[in-house]
């Protein structure tokens, strides 16, 4: 069915007999309505608009809806897309090429038990999350809910609610969404789980806004949280963050396949362009990781695995900023054109602890083991005193060669 009037869609919404509501036209001044259960809303020809009254939320999903060709703009931080939690299942929500203005959050919770995500195609232009004051906790820190949150909040480890995410994009360059980007997490290590067959994203920018002298607070630009299983996480495009311990991409749940094709930039202190706790099977970086923040860490695993990683290079710019730093045992580690670091000794986050730190390259703690570690291209530092390996661990075959790999 084909509406043009808000009038027209409400009374559409309603009607039993329609599955499929099509605008043809912008709307204005549109209340926070719900999607009933089966019901679809898509756009007719391009660029059609809701925008939702001031202050409010946008479109409510129950269980099994779609959305379609569509923008939906509210406040940044409120909710263009959320879903009523007193239903027993998402069925399956559907999202194909939809922007936002606002933030899109599904929420496993209350009634809500079981359910699928698929999505081709989704765009926050801008987006804030920092006032949600529900956050996960771990290794010290509590990570602020992202421009697009998908939350197993259930503590039943046999809720599972799995997903299917591609062409997903937040922000926009020196215009980024406020708190994480792309969010996704279980109840815990324990309890309700998001299954993920692809995560692949577009161009992501993020600041979390997080005050400097925070140190048990933390955002990042592709988060997967705990109680999150990915079998492929693809950045197609930048991921950029901008603010205090704002993580570029960051994974505390497990991912087998993470490839990132684009730069991964940092520019806030603490950021770190890459940084695992849980379990990552294979890493491959196609591009350099570069961070520019005081204590902004290249590559580090503080916890948990990583069992194959291979990077194209990494630079740091600001003191206490290692290049690569492990302290668990991980197995094999690659660089195919050098680390290269240009700071001194400075501050850095750790597990919610501030801690001194110096921008060594390759930096294994005690604690930390290595399979293998080859570095083409040198490990370099520029500040004096600055050694370019710090070895307080154990690596089975250590090679560094100052030509890069070809």
């Amino acid at each position: 069915m084909t509406v043009s009037t808000l009038a027209d869609l409400l009374v559409a919404l309603e009607d039993d007999a329609v599955s499929t509501v099509a605008l043809d036209t912008d709307l204005s001044a549109v209340p926070s309505f719900t999607l009933p259960p089966g019901k679809a809303l898509e756009g007719r020809g391009s660029g059609v608009r809701l925008t939702f009254n001031d202050g409010g939320d946008g479109i409510v999903l129950t269980t099994d809806n779609r959305l379609a060709n569509i923008r939906l703009d509210t406040d940044v931080k409120r909710c263009a897309v959320l879903n009523d939690t007193s239903v027993s299942t998402l069925g399956r929500l559907s999202f194909r090429d939809v922007t936002t203005v606002g933030r899109v959050r599904i929420l496993a919770r209350e009634n809500v038990r079981g359910g699928h995500v698929e999505i081709d195609g989704l765009d926050i232009v801008a987006a804030d999350a920092r006032a949600e004051r529900e956050r996960p906790h771990g290794y010290g820190v509590y990570v602020i809910q992202g421009a697009f949150t998908l939350w197993n909040m259930q503590a039943d480890p046999n809720v599972q609610i799995t997903a299917n995410l591609l062409r997903m994009r937040a922000g926009r360059e020196k215009a980024p969404v406020r708190g994480s980007g792309i969010f996704l997490s279980g109840a815990g290590d324990t309890g309700g789980n998001v299954r993920v067959d692809h995560l692949e994203t577009n161009a992501v920018f993020s600041d979390g806004g997080i005050a400097a002298g925070t140190p048990d607070q933390i955002s990042g630009g592709v988060f997967t949280v705990y109680g999150c299983h990915a079998r492929l996480v693809r950045n197609h495009e930048p991921v950029t963050t901008y603010g205090q311990n704002d993580m570029v991409l960051d994974n505390w749940g497990e991912v087998d396949v993470w490839i990132a094709q684009a730069p991964i930039t940092s520019f806030g202190p603490s950021g770190i362009g890459f940084v695992n706790f849980g379990t990552l099977s294979e890493l491959r970086c196609d591009a350099p990781i570069e961070t520019f923040g005081l204590g902004a860490r290249g590559f580090n695993v503080y916890d948990g695995t990583c069992k194959s990683a291979d990077f194209n290079r990494i630079v740091t710019h600001g003191d206490g900023a290692v290049g690569i730093q492990i302290s668990k045992p991980v197995g094999r580690i690659v660089v195919r054109e050098g680390i290269e670091t240009f700071g001194g000794t400075g501050d850095s986050l750790v597990k919610g602890v501030v801690t001194s730190l110096s921008a060594v390259a390759l930096s294994v703690k005690a604690g930390g083991e290595a399979t293998l570690i080859d570095i083409a291209g040198g490990c370099k530092t520029n500040a004096a005193g600055i050694p370019p390996i710090e070895m307080h661990g154990s690596v089975r075959s250590l090679r560094v060669d100052c030509v890069a790999a070809q």
